[in-house]
């Protein structure tokens, strides 16, 4: 029996998030109306506007190719920005971390604290790389002490698309409606396939049961198909994440431990993230 003082992962509270003033509320409201995908996603603009969102996609775009070049096949870790060190899920996320280099990947992450932060810094202390692909937001977006490289972004969308391309997997820690956005992002590219049957690994079986009988209801309503249940694990061990990553990942896409063959270029003064040890076998 459990000792009274005793509490699962799922009953470990979050500390409340601090009272947001007024003035905070305002300069929110300042940062968010002038931002590119306010006025992307607003309806019709003048053509010249619309064309300098579309510039301001593709610099966007630019931005992340160029800093993430050489940083080798990653696994992508999804989980809530607002973990504290000392919960457990941030330390699960953290001994995550240091596995997931062990296999030879690089650990990606949105860059920020929380579940990211522990991440990264995994990574880090098991002498691994380590990167964030950050956006720009007037509370939670500064980026973790942990990465080694990392870019940060004005669209939401440009984000994601980079966290998918350079994922030969993915990890999702318990989160909020932006690790479930980058979840279920991840999930229809899958199932349409427009990216290849990467593993997605659900951590923290407590928490997303839940959402996972839910899914399972969507196939007797005749909504998805059920082989498209086989595309997430739900796991609370990290031997079983890493074994499924390793199935699902490293076997089922042939992936062998060589350098990098590509060389960077002086001119367009791309960074040094250490030479790719996992790559694509041929």
């Amino acid at each position: 029996m459990d000792k009274p003082n005793e509490t699962t992962a799922s009953q470990q509270k979050l500390p409340p998030r601090q009272e947001v003033s007024r003035e905070e509320e305002l300069e929110d409201e300042r940062f968010t109306s002038s931002s590119p995908d306010r006025q992307l996603l607003q309806g019709p603009n003048w053509r010249m506007t619309d064309f300098k969102l579309v510039m301001s996609v593709v610099r966007d775009f630019m931005r992340a190719f160029r800093a993430l070049h050489f940083v080798g096949p990653c696994i992508t870790v999804f989980g809530s920005a607002r973990t504290p060190e000392s919960h457990e899920h941030y330390q699960l996320a953290k001994q995550m971390g240091g596995e997931l280099v062990k296999l030879g990947f690089t650990v990606m992450t949105g860059g920020g604290p929380g579940i990211m932060e522990a991440a990264n810094r995994g990574a880090k202390e098991a002498g691994g790389r380590s990167v964030g692909c950050n956006i720009k937001l007037p509370m939670e977006q500064f980026a973790n002490r942990w990465l080694d490289h990392g870019v940060t972004l004005e669209h939401f969308f440009v984000r994601k698309t980079i966290l998918m391309k350079y994922s030969y997997g993915f990890v999702v820690m318990p989160g909020g409606v932006g690790t479930m956005d980058e979840t279920f992002e991840a999930l229809t590219l899958i199932q349409t396939g427009k990216i290849r049957n990467f593993p997605i690994v659900l951590m923290g079986s407590d928490y997303w049961q839940p959402l996972m009988d839910f899914v399972k209801s969507m196939p007797m309503a005749g909504m998805i198909s059920p082989e498209d249940l086989k595309l997430v694990h739900l796991t609370d061990s990290v031997e079983d994440a890493i074994q499924h990553l390793k199935d699902r990942a490293i076997q089922q896409f042939g992936l062998r431990r060589r350098r990098s063959p590509d060389k960077r270029l002086p001119w367009l003064l791309e960074p040094t993230c250490g030479d790719a040890e996992v790559t694509k076998a041929g």
